[in-house]
């Protein structure tokens, strides 16, 4: 199988003069899918054991000199299945979760909120049941080796029938907590445009009535009113994207009054043809705003570039100093569902962190 060389995600990101290294800044990671967060190298391990030929396109992602027509969703999702389509035993998926929170330990994650949808992966363990605790199972685990604290999130597929998100939700209230490797939340993704958000309405309240938190996906393939849709009818505490709601100052401001944080991926959204680079991404107003945002890479192994790289990204491409890039660590901790113990612990490591000398000139 010709294999061209895979990316080092984790390769440290060159740290400017007079500024902090963004690895050592404490932060929380909350927009991250489960077989998104796969190594690339890791796949291509896979693919070599399985005997399995990888398509072009998840190989050859060089998205920021792809024309935008050649972005966009049904590339992306394309190339997610056939990453989804490895994943077909209990030691792949323990391997997974593992090499995550090794991962984001590296980039100075403490506390990682892992989106999962067990159907994906349920034929090959025995069924829903069964993958879900084979990913807390080894959350919990490497959360203990890692040091980084994880919740889990349960997340429907707007692609299937709303009875099936049903079916999770009660799944996902078994496993509440907020202990490492616990459910925490119930999430909404794949194809915002796909579906009526009120049909998943009924699943959020299952959910909600075991104490979860939803936090569905809305506002990047679709507008404004797509994000009124998921407000109204899901009651979010975060919207996975939301970045389309800065098109209406009313609809951002008013979300920001009650509260609702935006898990902001801007690789993501320039990946999938949202905005044509970087610089478009509307985080400075969301930021001017005063929304919460909590940066988030999504799918690392699609869009070849993992949470530090959006927060180096920020800084250089909108100036954010480094009180302000520890604002918006500061932020995803507070938009985590972790336990305020912890997260005044963390908060007090933005601070040293701050306090250090930052790279000589």
């Amino acid at each position: 199988m010709d294999i061209p060389a895979v990316p080092d995600l984790t390769a440290p990101v060159p740290t400017p003069p007079g500024r902090r290294d963004l690895a050592a800044l404490p932060k929380a990671h909350l927009h991250l899918h489960f077989t998104g967060a796969m190594r690339p190298s890791t796949l291509v391990d896979i693919a070599r054991e399985q005997q399995v030929r990888l398509p072009p396109h998840l190989l050859y992602i060089d998205p920021m000199n792809m024309p935008a027509d050649g972005r966009g969703w049904f590339r992306f999702q394309r190339a997610y299945d056939s990453a989804r389509h490895l994943v077909r035993s209990e030691a792949t998926m323990r391997r997974l979760v593992r090499e995550t929170l090794e991962d984001e330990a590296a980039e100075g994650s403490v506390r990682v909120e892992l989106q999962v949808d067990p159907t994906s992966y349920a034929p090959w363990v025995g069924g829903i049941t069964p993958a879900l605790e084979i990913v807390m199972d080894e959350a919990r685990a490497a959360s203990s080796d890692t040091g980084v604290d994880v919740g889990l999130i349960v997340a429907a597929s707007r692609i299937r029938h709303p009875l099936d998100a049903r079916v999770l939700a009660r799944l996902a209230s078994q496993y509440a907590g907020d202990g490492p490797g616990q459910v925490v939340g119930f999430g909404l993704s794949n194809d915002e445009r796909v579906g009526t958000t009120a049909d998943f309405a009924p699943a959020f309240r299952i959910a909600r009535r075991a104490g979860l938190v939803g936090v569905p996906h809305g506002g990047e393939l679709a507008g404004p009113e797509s994000i009124r849709e998921v407000v109204a009818a899901l009651n979010p505490r975060r919207i996975g994207h939301g970045v389309r709601t800065a098109e209406d100052p009313g609809l951002l401001d008013r979300l920001v009054a009650e509260g609702v944080a935006f898990e902001v991926c801007p690789t993501s959204n320039v990946h999938l043809g949202v905005y044509t680079d970087f610089s478009q991404v509307p985080l400075p107003s969301l930021i001017s705003a005063g929304a919460t945002v909590a940066l988030g890479a999504d799918d690392p192994l699609l869009f070849r570039s993992r949470l530090v790289e959006q927060y180096a990204q920020a800084r250089d491409t909108f100036g954010l100093s480094d009180r302000e890039l520890a604002g918006l660590a500061r932020q995803s901790i507070e938009a985590s569902l972790a336990p305020s113990s912890s997260k005044l612990r963390w908060f007090a490591r933005i601070e040293e962190w701050l306090a250090a000398q930052p790279a000589a000139a």
